[in-house]
């Protein structure tokens, strides 16, 4: 009994002399220091490394996002104003379409004011079958001043003879003012040239006199 007690004290004073536990020792003690101090030099200087990191990719994440939102609008700039001059140009061309021939119809109103005009000035009591060559001279006139006005039509020129309707100074040009008898002041009293449009714009005013109150 008296041996193994012995035993037991030794192996318990070289369990406490044990050169692995005494090398653990100081670091045990330095970790329970730090948990106790708080957290060291190192650590510090790693947190504010990480820190201003964070911060460096936030500033240039709002960079980017600005720079996105500017892109975004100058594109969407771009495009509308793209929209807009494509929109023009397609206007464009389909007015020089419409009214490419507007030089060349003013041209061929006068033809059709002279044919007009001899029409009006041959008298008609004396273009009978007796005066044959009065009559073919006529009716030739006649003829050729309907094709003339059929091939206005055709190309979308509409002859104006706004006598009895009410003055527009949009398509009509007024020469002068008087007083009618049965005329409503404001209405076209007398066309002395008739106008003409031209797919819905007036290419010529009518030459008119207005009635005015007496």
């Amino acid at each position: 009994m008296a041996s193994w007690c012995v035993r037991a004290v030794r192996q318990s004073y070289s369990l406490v002399a044990s050169p692995a536990l005494l090398r653990a020792s100081p670091r045990l003690l330095c970790t329970a220091t730090q948990q106790k101090n708080g957290p060291g030099p190192e650590e510090e200087a790693e947190k504010t490394e990480q820190g201003a990191a964070e911060k460096a990719l936030t500033e240039e994440k709002s960079q980017l996002e600005e720079q996105l939102k500017e892109m975004t609008d100058k594109y969407k700039r771009a495009l509308a104003d793209t929209e807009n001059l494509r929109t023009r140009s397609q206007r464009m061309v389909e007015d020089a379409k419409l009214y490419g021939i507007q030089s060349f119809c003013k041209d061929l109103l006068e033809v059709a004011d002279i044919l007009e005009k001899a029409t009006e000035s041959v008298p008609k009591e004396e273009v009978t079958s007796q005066n044959r060559h009065l009559k073919n001279l006529y009716d030739g006139l006649v003829m050729t001043e309907v094709q003339i006005q059929k091939v206005f039509t055709k190309h979308g020129l509409v002859r104006l003879n706004p006598e009895g309707q009410k003055f527009d100074p949009y398509e009509h040009e007024a020469l002068f003012q008087a007083p009618v008898e049965g005329k409503e002041p404001g209405t076209v009293a007398m066309v002395t040239k008739v106008g003409y449009k031209l797919h819905g714009r007036t290419l010529r005013p009518a030459l008119v006199g207005v009635a005015k109150a007496p």
